[in-house]
Parts: C-alpha cells; structure tokens; sequence
C-alpha cells in the first residue's frame, strides 16, 4: 500500500524573503512533507511580491535537496515555463487558473513530467480523456478561504472518482483529515510560520508546522484506516 502524499505549498507565504523561504522548505520537511511547493510566474513583475529569479531557483534547490524534501513550482505564464525548463525537476503544478491556458497547459505537459492539475476553475470531466499514468488531478474549490460549504461534490471516495487527490484552502486541516478518510492519495496544504502575517490572504488559511505535522501523523492512519477496509 503506498503512502500517501503531503505537499506543503508554500506559494508567496516567504514574503519575498528568501532567508524565510530556505526556513519554511526546512520546517516543512521537518513536519514530514513529501514536497514544497513555490509559484513561478504568478505576481513576479519588478515590484511585485513573487519575484524568483534563476538564482532563486537554485539556492531554493540547494536548501530543498539538504533537508531531503522534493522541491516543486507551480508554472503560471509561458515566461515561468522557460525558466523553470532550465532545470531538472521531478514533478511540476497546473494551477487552476492555468488548466484553460492551451499553450501553458500542453507546454508544461509537453515535459513528460509527473504532473499536479487542481480543478478549481475547470470542469475535470473535460480533461480526462487527456490523462495519463503521469497526471494527478487534484479536487480543488479556488476560493480563499473555502468553508465548507463550498465543498460541493466533494468526493464520496476518491479511488471511485476522477480525482487522486484534494488541493484545500479551507481553515485548518480538518478538510484534509476528511480527505484522506475518503481515500485521497494526495494532499496539498499552504504552509505558513504565521497566520498573523497580513501581507497575502493565503496566511490564515495555512498550515503551521505543528498542524502540519499533525496532519501527515493523522492522515497516514486514517489513510491506512481506509485501506484496510477496502
């Protein structure tokens, strides 16, 4: 039986502060991440809150691969999709924003990568005669926060469904925990130091490190507790 997966999705929660990056790729593995996840090419114009240049990339790779976590971009314009192919990366993100973006979508597929697509913006019904063994479609309401009665149809069991896994914004981990007793092979939270911090939305709707430890201790035995009873 294979393990479920824990992305921490760290997204533009480093607040352009590549010390707190490096912190926050460190805490996650910590906390049992399977992955980190950072946006690239979402709100990186000079100025802006997201700016990742190639010399990011590489020391977020360096910080990645010493705390043994696998490192992942969502890729969000053509532009990041050129940046982000210069390097060798196991797994890459479609955002929601992203699935309807012809030239994006097949580009970042063209990859022959282990691909996340969340369906928060798109009907996952007509994607999936496009799916491979190498895609992994992640249930997804792209509201931030989600409560949860905006879950609709929200799986009933994801092995009978057309999603692997639940990409979650709602407030705390609750949502997940809920996932994972329906079978959901992947999960992926926002990760956070703070939830105070103001700067962007996605900080009151992440997980801190204990609550995402918790989550991965928690989730793995009601994962199992699922299995078990197939």
């Amino acid at each position: 039986m294979k393990e479920p997966i824990f992305i921490a999705e760290v997204g533009m929660n480093y607040n352009m502060n590549f010390a707190l990056a490096s912190e926050l790729i460190k805490q996650a593995s910590f906390a049992g991440a399977d992955i980190v996840k950072f946006q690239l090419g979402w709100r990186d114009k000079p100025g802006e809150i997201n700016v990742i240049t190639k010399e990011n990339i590489e020391h977020l790779i360096k910080v990645s691969n010493f705390y043994d976590v696998e490192l992942m971009f969502s890729v969000i314009s053509i532009e990041a999709l050129a940046l982000f192919s210069e390097f060798s990366f196991n797994s890459v993100k479609i955002a929601s924003r992203s699935v309807k973006e012809t030239e994006l979508f097949n580009g970042i597929r063209s990859l022959g990568l282990k691909t996340y697509i969340s369906f928060g913006m798109s009907e996952v019904s007509d994607f999936l005669h496009l799916k491979t063994e190498s895609d992994k479609f992640l249930y997804c309401v792209s509201q931030y926060p989600t409560y949860y009665w905006d879950l609709r149809e929200f799986p009933t069991d994801f092995t009978k469904s057309s999603f692997d896994g639940y990409s979650d914004h709602t407030l705390g981990i609750e949502a997940c925990l809920f996932a994972l007793s329906r079978g959901a092979q992947i999960i992926e939270k926002h990760f956070t130091l703070d939830k105070s911090e103001t700067l962007i939305r996605d900080h009151a709707l992440s997980a801190t490190p204990e609550e995402f430890r918790q989550l991965v201790r928690t989730g793995t035995e009601l994962y199992r507790i699922y299995n078990a009873l197939k």
